[in-house]
């Protein structure tokens, strides 16, 4: 029994455009995430009060630590995902966040990076598999 060595590059290109996809999907679901976070999250401001300090190869981390205080004036922590160099805020530095009363662990910034970078970050890395996998299948259709 032989083969047709076009229909192995058809399935293999079929599975990058369902990389592809399975990761725009990805991206969509987070960003209508944050959508709904905006939506229905309650919106207050954070102040930093503190860097947590990380090493990577060159440089000293940091990432920040807020604090805030939700709609019953109970003081609450956050503790960003984002670690950068240099440190993007300053101690004292007031944030405009939103977070979910529901789920008070639930929280992110109000900036672009802070809302959508894990929907921009999926749809990056789909959007090559997208358009190799979804070319070669046009192009093998013709």
């Amino acid at each position: 029994m032989t083969t047709n060595p076009n229909a192995i590059w058809v399935i293999f290109y079929s599975f990058l455009f369902l990389i592809g996809a399975s990761l725009s999907y990805l991206s969509y679901s987070q960003y209508l995430q944050s959508q709904r976070l905006l939506a229905k999250g309650i919106r207050t401001t954070a102040t930093v009060i503190n860097f947590i300090e990380t090493q990577s190869e060159n440089n000293t981390m940091y990432k920040p630590v807020f604090e805030f205080l939700d709609r019953s004036q109970v003081k609450h922590t956050y503790i960003s995902s984002i670690s950068s160099y240099p440190a993007p805020y300053k101690i004292g530095e007031r944030i405009k966040i939103t977070y979910d009363p529901k789920n008070i662990e639930n929280v992110k910034t109000i900036s672009f990076w802070g809302l959508y970078r894990w929907s921009v970050i999926c749809f990056m890395i789909a959007a090559p598999f997208l358009i190799v996998g979804g070319s070669y299948l046009l192009y093998s259709r013709g």
